[in-house]
């Protein structure tokens, strides 16, 4: 058994099969659908939360209640692992990472929270790398290295419609000032520091995506690069995106393709494409 567990929360963006090989902790966000609370992932799917969009019912998410993660921790700790690595999605956008600092301030075990700065899979790739060197028998401080080496490593960009979802709650930072311009412009938009940044301004939606594209794969060359693609109700466009990003990149070593979860789905909105860029 690894010496040390990974914790993390619902935002990941990993598929089920990962977290399941690495035997990774994952904290619900919790989702109110027109009122109805419910887990993000479990009671409530991204197919709730786009049927919920298009009929026009409120959406809104709120972070783990620092019991979760006492309840993770402590299993952790019944399970003989001697401390705990909790990675989750930024402090900017979330009190996720307040919560779990919180919790682990009287856990039975060392817990070390790191901040990815990100969210999806810009979250996924460095629970990827602390995963990874756990399993490799890893002490407290190499497996939050690792996450850390890997935040600093890993880039994320996205496309949405419509900025509406990311301004109701309260996530557009910088970009704030698209609102009233929204119609006329496509944003792309990027996690920086934290915190949601505007990218660029594009004139059309096809223009947008394959600026997207350019923006995603600019200076990689044949470095060896893992690249996830996330969308919420836009699988054929996601799926022909990666295959884009596929024959662009010689240096891919893996690709991930998926729906983002509930909770970002309620924040980012129907149409969103995102790609996700991890350097080795």
């Amino acid at each position: 058994m690894a010496r040390v567990a990974v914790v993390t929360d619902s935002t990941n963006g990993l598929p089920a099969e990962v977290i399941e090989k690495y035997d990774v902790r994952v904290v619900p966000l919790q989702v109110v659908l027109g009122g109805r609370l419910g887990a993000d992932g479990t009671d409530v799917t991204p197919a709730d939360v786009a049927a919920a969009l298009r009929a026009h019912v409120s959406v809104s998410t709120s972070r783990p209640a620092p019991a979760a993660f006492e309840q993770a921790y402590a299993q952790a700790a019944d399970a003989g692992h001697d401390a705990v690595v909790s990675v989750h999605l930024s402090a900017g956008l979330s009190g996720t990472c307040d919560a779990a600092r919180a919790a682990g301030l009287d856990a039975q075990v060392q817990v070390r929270v790191v901040d990815s700065a990100s969210t999806a899979m810009g979250l996924g790739f460095p629970v990827l790398a602390a995963a990874e060197a756990a399993a490799a028998g890893a002490d407290i401080d190499e497996v939050a290295g690792a996450a850390a080496r890997a935040v600093a490593r890993t880039n994320a960009l996205f496309y949405v419609h419509s900025l509406d979802a990311l301004r109701r709650g309260g996530r557009l930072g910088q970009a704030a000032s698209l609102v009233g311009s929204a119609l006329a412009v496509k944003p792309l938009l990027h996690v920086v520091d934290g915190r949601i940044a505007l990218c660029e301004k594009v004139r059309t939606a096809t223009k947008a995506l394959a600026r997207l594209e350019e923006l995603a794969t600019a200076g990689l060359g044949d470095a060896p690069v893992d690249v996830a693609v996330h969308h919420l109700a836009a699988a054929d466009r996601a799926a022909q995106l990666a295959a884009s990003l596929r024959a662009s990149l010689p240096g891919l070593a893996s690709a991930y393709v998926g729906e983002v979860g509930a909770v970002l789905g309620a924040h980012v909105g129907l149409g969103l494409l995102g790609v996700v860029v991890h350097r080795r």
